[in-house]
């Protein structure tokens, strides 16, 4: 890149001006970073070969350090170098509302000074991590110096001290300074404490990588954990978890994580924790490292935390400064004198000067370059005024219809840089008495806030608009040539309103001008803090009166020149410009935003050229015109008698006065000419600061304490210079108004002297209304204060301002900030004005554009927030951007005192714009809020900023035994939680009792007696039976692989052998044959053929666990266990035998085994529960054949019965209802594979439909595929004849709470082919007992209640209403199942509950499993899961814990015995709540809440990794949302579950893994994550 070599100083004047020019473009997101580098290569293009001094040394280029030529920081490294040849050449100015107003160089050491202070204590933030495709902008990594001279590269430069550039360049080269503070956190936050536990990580001293090379995640990986266990950071001893585990250690060591897809195997093949080397865990550390330290707010401040309600007010901190002055008198400004040739209203004025001073000029229009383009002089202006009064008031409409009438509303759409168009628009209304209310030009159908201005047009009733021709044309059209419809804007007409379609009146038509009265003359808009626009009215007096008012303040003689630089159809511009130039006869000049952008020094120049003597500006305009000023040798202002800064309410406009008074004062300016001055659309101007004599010394300034500031109470600052805020008076109050200050919030109540208040005007010359909005208006038109005591202090009304403020020495009015900009945090005041001066002050030098920035708070939790978001340069690189975020959080904690919520970057140009180029807050708020910002970079802070938490939950230890408990729940009328279900019956016939003792031997029954009877079909995708078995042909079958098994296994009687099939027949003659033969079998889902490496391990392990001394399978899945793809994951070498049973011959068995009793085992069921254990269980003959026969009671099953069942048939009740239930009780199955349901969505509910299905069972997942699926497709199904009224129970079979969204959408869904709403219902089994509840027939229909979430974190259950706040809805589970008891027992005493507490599910039951399968006899866990007792109570039974929570309600409905139905609740399992700060939680209620918080989150699930809450959320949207969601998590979880999220990872879709169930797999997740084996789009760690 050759320009960046030239010396802009040799460069001729126009070419210097062109790239000003182009800077200014680039700054304000006019062109973008390719457009300003083609054009500014092309303009340097010629003078590159013949430049005198063409070397790279220049002054001007600072080495970032990432770009560092020399590795090594040396403290001398020059800052952004303020030498004469950087100075001379920055013709640069930022753009935007909001830049050099806020520069101070006090402040900026101040923040510097705040900054040093931390760099001692270097702490490290963990920087996020980011996916490369999620980059928005990738930072140019090619080795080029930073541009010398982009618009707002450096504006400060000008002023900035050298000593503390040297400070910066020294911290800014050092990469630890990138992070150079630990942000402490709340001691009573979720993962922090002040105590680390003994596992607590130790850091090494941190050798400094050369910046060249120093990416953070490498300082990060420093910081060693010495322990592979995360050290447990919010108690001092380390905390059980439930002691309950699913697997004795033996099988244990093996089990979690290498089930499924996280096979997490460290160098030597064996599982070591968390590998030490993880990027993640380390960064987690850090996190853990900066939140562990004490946060400021000492205890007392902390919430207490009443079980029942969450949030107290926190008691006031005694050290809080209170005002202590008397109480303030009214403040009167000096009378309005009368003068006698005052116009009677502002019209006549003009017909006047229209009249006897036809030629003198008006108004002067500048062309984009700065030269006059036209002048329109009074006769002109006067003509044209009369000709569109008359145009519109008889030419439109017919004679007896006119379109307007008088005191109709109109509305003005003129681009500003057409000012005479304007004026001629806004006279010829009020001759025509319409009421004009002057709008921006809406650019697009989406503009920033075009709604809020429908609301305007629409509150003020306005139908028709005037334009000019030029800006008609300009407007968006739809393809037919009309006007688009803006977005909530009512119906326009369009009226032209240039001079030749203007009609010239008739002789005998006069316009009426009236004497000045109370109706309105004219609206001006105003958007408050909330977004809305309301529109002021002023009254043709009150326009009159300030009129007036104006002219004896600023001293207005008639002839008189001013220079307007602001916008002329509202504010200032309008007061000065349009209405006061007027009754004065003044010749305006105005100097359009467009013309300034062009040419910074136009208002400057038309000053000197004309001899102005009133300019009316900005601190922007103050700010550019000293960045050009250079090539302006011969300019000369001693002509002003008045500079009035417009914005000079604004605290930091201090700073731009200053500055520019020192550039210009060389130039003629005095001193004494700069008047700021104060106002408020309600009150119109409320102070102005009249020019001083010659010579007399200057008013002073007050410098004040933020601290007392932040309190409302005015303290001059004396302890610490960094925390001053420098303000300016705005001179006096308006003559002829009466002021006060009243108390910002609550009754309007005088304020105390020192005190800081909002200023509150009596005056004829304010607006009268919001119009159309009498509420709005009251209270802000129509305020009477009140004293001490509450009594009012006369009856004059007072209109509120908006600006806060104070009366200071001399009556003076000091300004400290706007109402719309104040952000109440914790009880105490912060200016976002001030924040943006903070911010700004952190040199944003490669970061962010200075103009860009905007601060909102949003309310999470109970408090304000707040909220900062930037533009983010197109060429700042990740480490730039963290660097200046962490340093900005510093500087504000330092500086205001106050924890910043989030702060995120932008890319360029992408934050709503207001019309004149400031940003939108409001709009930048509700795109924070809704998800549709789009950040590049986002630091999050909630650990530090939220200070109101709930104090964490001390469990009591138990002093009251549980028996004692028990008795004082019933003495308090609450009943034992426990239920029963129905008998099971004895069965009499010696017949059935032989049939029904072993399975095996109900099949021989069945193969004799009925051997033609179908048992099962099974259907393919097409839902075409391929295969189906009757009695005889299962045993048949069945005989075939029993005398295969005695030939080729070689097998004992009573080895296990693996069935590895997919779902279908082939499974259960396999099953049956083992049973024939004497062996166990183990069913083991077949690995998936395309996922091998993460299925296989799984089947590998059950082979091991299990001891299976042969392998029965299909060829196909044969060849698979042996191919070349199987060996890259296991072992394939050492396989027991395997046997493939697809062609068998024709064999009997010599004999079929009978066991001798009928608690030997039947079969092991092996499966992996959702926290990643793989757990198998024993299932005896007794326990099969009584599951059998309670199913067949509660479902009513018999021959003549068919059901359809679509579920996965290796484990659990799935494989009890697909091989062992239609063998018992001899109802057909159909088998419906849910993997074909991949191919043929509709083929379960068509099958149904077909064999008129009354019973049907599936799984969640099975549901969500057909509601996902199918739900939009009801039309076409009923279309095809689909109808599923014959369906009287459909059964969800499942280990976990009813996912009540799901059944109820399903239910919804499919309502309208026939399905009963009282059909669909679920069940619930554990590992201990695989069936507990099942809907049947006979019961009465699941009931749904709603409880309290705040209560079950405490495990106490109370129920509410439906929609009550924090209401959770749970659906029973189904009915209990014949033979089994159920009791709630509390986890940590085992004894029972009352029905009003949460505790574990206990059950009793004859088909109970009879204990865990292991290698090594773990009595102790048996005894413990499967063979337990209560406490008290009942010692004698033993009980079978199910490892679940819940709670069992008593209900209104009967079951089939007439007694009142117990209902059981689960809420979840035991394994997977997350204990967090003393209390209960269920990661699916977290889960849930996430998933609402954004349309683009498809999944989410939570862990918690040493007390930190984990966040995983899978994005369905572009890559471009993914940021979006970390706030919105982060406030979801905040506000609803009282959390405070630690990381939040945003991952792809499919990414969280899920079992066959349908249940998300939390633990693998957790080890992936550790592992960093997610690949996610952005990991986010909350500071």
């Amino acid at each position: 890149m050759a320009d960046r070599s030239v010396d802009l100083s040799a460069l001729p004047k126009e070419v210097r001006d062109q790239l000003a020019e182009l800077d200014l473009e680039l700054s304000e997101g006019d062109i973008t970073q390719k457009g300003y580098e083609k054009k500014r290569a092309k303009l340097l293009a010629s003078y590159i070969p013949h430049l005198p001094n063409a070397d790279l040394s220049l002054p001007d280029v600072q080495l970032s350090p990432s770009h560092s030529a020399d590795p090594s920081p040396s403290p001398e490294a020059p800052g952004p170098s303020t030498s004469s040849a950087s100075r001379h050449h920055r013709a640069h100015r930022s753009g935007g509302a909001r830049d050099e107003r806020y520069r101070s160089d006090i402040h900026t050491e101040a923040v510097q000074a705040a900054l040093a202070k931390h760099k001692e204590e270097k702490m490290a933030l963990p920087m996020p991590t980011k996916r490369r495709s999620a980059f928005v902008q990738s930072p140019t990594d090619t080795c080029t110096p930073p541009d010398t001279s982009s618009a707002s590269e450096d504006e400060g430069s000008l002023r900035r001290k050298a000593a503390l550039s040297a400070v910066l360049a020294q911290s800014l080269q050092s990469p630890d300074y990138w992070i150079n503070r630990s942000v402490q956190s709340s001691s009573t936050s979720s993962s922090a404490s002040s105590t680390l536990s003994h596992g607590e990580p130790k850091t090494q001293p941190q050798p400094q990588p050369p910046p060249a090379a120093s990416v953070l995640a490498d300082v990060l990986a420093h910081t060693r954990i010495e322990n592979s266990v995360p050290p447990d950071v919010t108690s001092s001893t380390p905390q059980e978890r439930g002691s309950r585990v699913d697997l004795p250690p033996a099988v244990r060591g093996m089990s979690r994580g290498q089930s499924r897809s996280s096979m997490l195997d460290t160098a030597d093949g064996k599982r070591k924790g968390v590998p030490v080397s993880s990027r993640v865990s380390t960064k987690i550390q850090q996190l853990l490292n900066t939140l562990k330290r004490p946060k400021r707010p000492p205890l007392s401040e902390f919430f207490l935390d009443d079980s029942e309600e969450i949030v107290e007010v926190p008691r006031a901190d005694p050290n809080t400064p209170k005002p202590e002055g008397r109480q303030i008198i009214p403040v009167k400004g000096e009378p309005l004198g009368v003068v006698s040739n005052w116009p009677p209203a502002l019209q006549a004025a003009l017909a006047r000067w229209g009249a006897t001073q036809a030629k003198s000029p008006a108004l002067t229009a500048l062309d984009i370059t700065g030269k006059p383009l036209y002048t329109l002089t009074y006769g002109k202006l006067w003509s044209r005024s009369l000709k569109l009064a008359y145009t519109l008031l008889n030419k439109l409409g017919t004679k007896t219809e006119p379109v307007l009438q008088p005191g109709d509303r109109v509305a003005l759409v003129y681009p500003n840089s057409d000012p005479g168009m304007f004026w001629v628009a806004f006279y010829g209304c009020l001759l025509a008495e319409v009421i004009p209310v002057p709008i921006e030009v809406p650019l697009s159908r989406q503009d920033a806030g075009s709604q809020q201005i429908g609301f305007l047009l629409g509150s003020c009733g306005v139908s028709l608009a005037l334009t000019s021709e030029v800006c008609l044309k300009g407007l968006p059209k739809t393809p037919n040539g009309e006007i688009i419809q803006f977005k909530g804007w009512p119906r326009m007409k369009w009226v032209v309103t240039d001079t030749k379609y203007l009609t010239k009146p008739s002789k005998d038509w006069q316009p009426h001008i009236p004497t000045a009265n109370t109706d309105t003359a004219y609206i001006e808009y105003k958007a408050s803090k909330e977004g809305t626009v309301m529109g002021v009215a002023v009254s043709k007096i009150s326009m009159l009166t300030h009129c007036q008012a104006l002219t004896q303040a600023c001293n207005y003689c008639e002839g008189e020149t001013l220079v307007n630089v602001l916008d002329c159809k509202k504010d200032m511009g309008l007061w000065h410009g349009v209405l006061t130039s007027i009754m004065n006869r003044i010749h305006t000049i105005t100097v359009p935003y467009s013309v300034m952008k062009a040419c910074p020094m136009s208002w400057v120049q038309r000053v000197h050229i004309h001899k102005a003597r009133v300019a009316l500006v900005k601190c922007r305009d103050l700010h550019w015109a000293m960045m050009a000023h250079k090539d302006q040798k011969d300019t000369n202002l001693s002509s002003i008698r008045m500079l009035i800064v417009a914005d000079g309410a604004n605290p930091w406009s201090v700073s731009s006065c200053d500055a520019f008074l020192n550039v210009f004062q060389s130039h003629g300016l005095k001193p004494e000419v700069i008047c700021p001055c104060a106002t408020s659309p309600e009150a119109l101007t409320v102070a102005i600061r009249r020019p001083g004599a010659r010579g007399a010394p200057l008013p002073a300034r007050a410098i004040l304490s933020m601290g007392g500031l932040s309190h409302g109470v005015i303290r001059v600052n004396t302890e610490d210079k960094n925390s001053a805020l420098t303000v300016q008076d705005v001179g006096h109050i308006m003559p002829g108004a009466l002021m006060c200050i009243v108390k910002p919030d609550g009754p309007p109540q005088l304020c105390k002297t020192d005190e800081i208040g909002e200023i509150v005007i009596n005056s004829r010359a304010g607006g009268t209304m919001y119009y159309g909005l009498p509420g709005v208006t009251k209270n802000t038109f129509e305020v009477i204060p009140v004293n001490q005591a509450g009594a009012p202090i006369g009856e004059i009304p007072f209109t509120r301002t908006g600006l806060l403020g104070f009366v200071g020495p001399g009556s003076l009015v000091f300004v400290v900030g706007k109402i719309e900009g104040l952000l109440m945090v914790s009880g105490r005041r912060h200016n976002a004005d001030d924040l943006v001066a903070t911010a700004l002050a952190v040199e944003p030098v490669k970061t962010v554009y200075r103009g860009r920035i905007a601060v909102f708070s949003v309310t999470v939790f109970y408090d304000e927030r707040i909220v900062i978001v930037a533009e983010q340069r197109p060429d700042a690189s990740e480490e730039d951007s963290f660097q200046w975020m962490s340093r900005v959080l510093q500087a504000i904690d330092s500086i205001h005192q106050v924890g910043l919520y989030c702060l995120a970057l932008v890319p360029a140009n992408t934050l709503p714009k207001t019309p004149l180029g400031g940003i939108h807050i409001y709009e930048t708020k509700q795109n924070f809020l809704d998800g549709n910002l789009h950040p590049c970079n986002i630091l999050m802070c909630p650990h530090t900023c939220v200070t109101n938490m709930p104090k964490p939950r001390q469990k009591l230890p138990v002093e009251v035994g549980p028996a004692s408990m028990l008795v004082g729940n019933l003495v308090a009328g609450k009943r034992v939680a426990q239920a029963t279900g129905r008998e099971l019956g004895v069965v009499e016939d010696q017949d059935l009792i032989r049939k029904h003792q072993f399975l095996s031997e109900a099949l021989q029954w069945r193969a004799q007696t009925d051997p033609d009877h179908v048992l099962y079909v099974l259907l393919n995708a097409k839902g075409v039976a391929v295969c189906t078995a009757t009695c005889a042909q299962l045993h048949k079958r069945a005989e075939k692989i029993t005398a295969t098994l005695m030939e080729r296994g070689g097998i004992n009687t009573g080895d296990n052998v693996v069935l590895l099939y997919p779902p279908g027949i082939d499974l259960i003659a396999a099953f049956y044959g083992c049973l024939y033969a004497g062996v166990i079998p183990v069913t083991v889902r077949p690995p998936h053929p395309q996922n091998l490496a993460a299925t296989l391990p799984t089947v590998r392990m059950i082979i091991d666990v299990s001891k299976a001394s042969c392998i029965l399978t299909t060829q196909p899945l044969m060849r698979t266990l042996r191919s070349r793809e199987a060996a890259a994951s296991v072992n394939v070498k050492t396989w027991p035998t395997i046997i493939d049973t697809d062609d068998l011959p024709r064999k009997r068995p010599p004999h079929i085994y009978k066991p001798p009793t009928a608690e030997m085992l039947a079969y092991l069921d092996f499966s992996v529960s959702t926290t990643g254990m793989l757990t198998g269980v024993k299932m005896s003959h007794a326990a099969v054949s009584t599951l059998c026969r309670s199913i067949k009671l509660q479902c009513e099953l018999y021959s003549s019965r068919q059901i359809a069942i679509c579920l996965d048939p290796y484990c659990g009740l799935g494989f009890v209802l697909w091989c062992l239930s239609s063998v018992y009780s001899g109802h057909q199955s159909i088998l419906i594979p849910p993997l074909e349901l991949e191919i043929s969505l509709p083929l379960w509910l068509s099958t149904l439909s077909q064999y008129k299905i009354r019973d049907t069972f599936c799984s969640y997942s099975v549901m969500e595929l057909c509601t996902k699926g199918l739900g939009t497709q009801t039309e076409m199904l009923k279309a095809r004849g689909l109808n599923l009224s014959c369906v009287r129970s459909c059964v969800v079979i499942a280990e976990e709470r009813p996912r009540l969204s799901l059944t109820q959408s399903f239910s919804k869904l499919f309502k309208d082919i026939g399905l009963s709403p009282r059909a669909v219902s679920t069940a619930f089994g554990s590992r201990v007992n695989l069936a507990i509840c099942l809907q049947g027939t006979s019961g009465p229909d699941p009931s749904t209640v709603y409880v309290d979430m705040k209560s079950l974190r405490h495990d106490r259950v109370r129920l509410v209403e439906r929609g009550a706040p924090q209401s959770l809805p749970l659906m029973e589970s189904g009915t209990i199942l014949p033979g089994v008891r159920v009791i709630i027992v509390n986890t940590e005493t085992r004894g029972p509950l009352g029905d009003s507490h949460l505790g574990e599910i206990w059950v009793n039951s004859p088909h109970s499993a009879s204990g865990y399968y292991t290698i090594y006899g773990e009595e102790s866990l048996q005894a413990d899961h499967f063979n337990t007792r209560l406490s008290f109570g009942d010692p004698q039974t033993l009980w079978a814990r199910t490892g679940y929570l819940g709670f069992i309600k008593r209900t209104e409905l009967l079951d089939a015995s007439r007694d009142r139905h117990d209902a059981l609740f689960v809420v979840g399992s035991l394994d997977e709540t997350l204990e967090l700060r003393g209390l209960r939680y269920h990661p699916i209620d977290i889960e849930t809440s996430v998933s609402r918080a954004h349309r683009s989150i498809a999944e989410s699930a939570v862990f918690t990794w040493t007390n930190l809450l984990v966040v995983v959320a899978e994005l369905s949207g572009s890559e471009q949302e993914a940021l979006d969601l970390v706030p919105l998590v982060t406030n979801v979880v905040l506000e609803e579950h009282h959390l405070i999220v630690g990381v939040v990872v945003i991952v792809d879709p499919g990414v969280i893994p899920i079992n066959s169930r349908g249940e998300k797999q939390r633990m693998h997740l957790r080890d992936s994550f550790l592992a960093d084996q997610l690949d996610p789009i952005y990991v986010a760690y909350n500071m």
